[in-house]
């Protein structure tokens, strides 16, 4: 007989706890061999295939298209040992695969349970290994190999919705109750957390191992409930009829808390300058005009960011608020707005303070190709030092942008328009930019923003400035 595997959503690295189903790879009762991708899924920082670590015949799928799922959630179940391709392998192996924090080099060590009763419809748990008829196996899933694997806590409320969503296509019968059975908590203290704010545990879900209870747990629920209690009521908007609602969830989801969090914690100000670029314009067309590689207008101001960044190097920082202490970083992970059908992303170009001009656009066309083809991945979304934002590339002439948390800094640039300039003391019509620089006031104060400004707009305006720190 087949042996079913349930094949749950793996930790997806970066701290991604969460992720949207985009599109299914497999059907119900189609064949996949080992480390075949089965599923798109959207996350907070990219769009990523999931290989299935199991050879075999799906027999469920959880979740239909649009479903958010959270990190341990049940994507779908295979029969290993069904006639495939893959029954060569043995049934017992993992393939290996590891996709960034999810592992599957060995079996999982077998894991007792708490069986919930049954329930007053007198329906009970399924059993551990259930197939598609069932709920989740073994809480632990495929965690071979000693990776980590993120938990979040209402697991099983969502889990239990994906599963409901896909109980008609794939056979599916009705779930089960809320468990009346024992709660999983260890710690007396927990319970009486609970008891003392009237916490029902049976409503919770734990983030401890095998579902524990933990008092963190308890915590966030009183924190939530309070925060409920205080939150304003809704406006008159939200019960416009025909009103569209628009879910703030993956990629856009992340950005909105990543620009909240920003204004809720940063006190920023921003200061801006009316630069001619006419001569940076001229340098970039000398130079590919010399042959090789084209440079970009963006991976010059990119260069000259790298240069005034080491003239001031507070502004390549992060505040720890905690310890009330400014990090200053050794290098550069230059970061830049890049507008994308799924919304603005942010790529990181690594250790742009030790690429000259052409490494620089090359690296920034590289990831402008994977950011409009949806291929970053989560590594080159994250960990940017300071950020360049090209806002000019919509028509408009400045802007006073939101830093992006937790960097210290930004340089946004506008539109190059030719426009009325006094230049060698005439009146004459040049190409010119406004750039605009937003900071972290914790960080630094005017003088320091206004140099590192001014610097720009120099090297802007005699790009022969840049010579001295080649």
């Amino acid at each position: 007989m087949p042996e079913v595997k349930e094949f749950r959503l793996p930790d997806l690295g970066e701290g991604l706890t969460e992720a949207e189903i985009v599109r299914w790879l497999v059907e119900v009762g189609e064949v996949v061999e080992i480390d075949q991708p089965v599923v798109e899924v959207e996350t907070a920082k990219a769009m990523v295939e999931v290989p299935c670590p199991y050879g075999g015949v799906v027999t469920a799928r959880f979740g239909a298209e649009g479903t958010e799922l959270p990190v341990g959630a049940p994507l779908l179940t295979v029969a290993v040992g069904a006639p495939s391709k893959a029954s060569a392998a043995p049934e017992a192996e993992g393939s290996g695969n590891v996709l960034v924090g999810y592992g599957t080099g060995a079996p999982a060590a077998r894991r007792r349970r708490v069986r919930p009763e049954a329930g007053p419809s007198g329906a009970s748990g399924s059993p551990a290994g259930a197939g598609p008829a069932g709920g989740p196996t073994d809480p632990g899933g495929p965690e071979a190999g000693g990776h980590r694997r993120s938990r979040l806590r209402g697991l099983s409320a969502v889990a239990a919705e994906g599963v409901a969503g896909a109980g008609v296509a794939s056979g599916a019968g009705p779930q089960a109750p809320v468990s009346t059975g024992p709660v999983p908590v260890v710690s007396p203290l927990v319970r009486k957390l609970a008891r003392e704010h009237g916490l029902d545990l049976r409503t919770l879900t734990g983030t401890g191992r095998d579902g524990l209870i933990l008092r963190a747990d308890v915590e966030r629920a009183v924190h939530a409930a309070a925060a409920a209690d205080r939150a304003p009521a809704p406006s008159p908007a939200a019960g416009v009829a025909g009103a569209e609602r628009i879910p703030l969830r993956g990629l856009r989801g992340a950005v909105a808390e990543k620009l909240s969090r920003s204004r809720r914690e940063v006190p920023d100000a921003t200061c801006w300058v009316d630069a001619d670029a006419t001569e940076l314009l001229a340098a970039r067309k000398a130079m590919n005009a010399a042959g090789g590689a084209k440079i970009s207008l963006l991976a010059l101001l990119a260069r000259i960011c790298t240069a005034a960044l080491t003239r001031y190097p507070d502004l390549n920082s992060t505040v720890d608020t905690e310890a009330r202490e400014i990090v200053r970083l050794p290098g550069v992970h230059l970061g830049f707005a890049a507008q994308t059908e799924r919304g603005l992303v942010v790529p990181v170009v690594r250790d742009a303070h030790l690429r000259n001009a052409a490494g620089l656009s090359a690296e920034i066309a590289r990831l402008t190709e994977a950011a409009r083809t949806g291929t970053l991945t989560p590594a080159e979304l994250t960990g940017g030092t300071f950020t360049l934002n090209n806002y000019g590339v919509f028509g408009v002439d400045g802007s006073t942008p939101i830093i992006n948390h937790p960097e210290a800094a930004m340089l946004g640039v506008g539109r190059i328009a030719p426009k009325p300039w006094v230049h060698e003391g005439e009146l004459a019509v040049r190409h010119v930019v406004q750039l605009s620089f937003t900071f972290d006031h914790r960080v630094c104060d005017g003088g320091t923003a206004g140099g590192f400004l001014r610097y720009v707009a120099d090297c802007v305006e005699q790009p022969a400035v840049l010579l001295r720190s080649l």
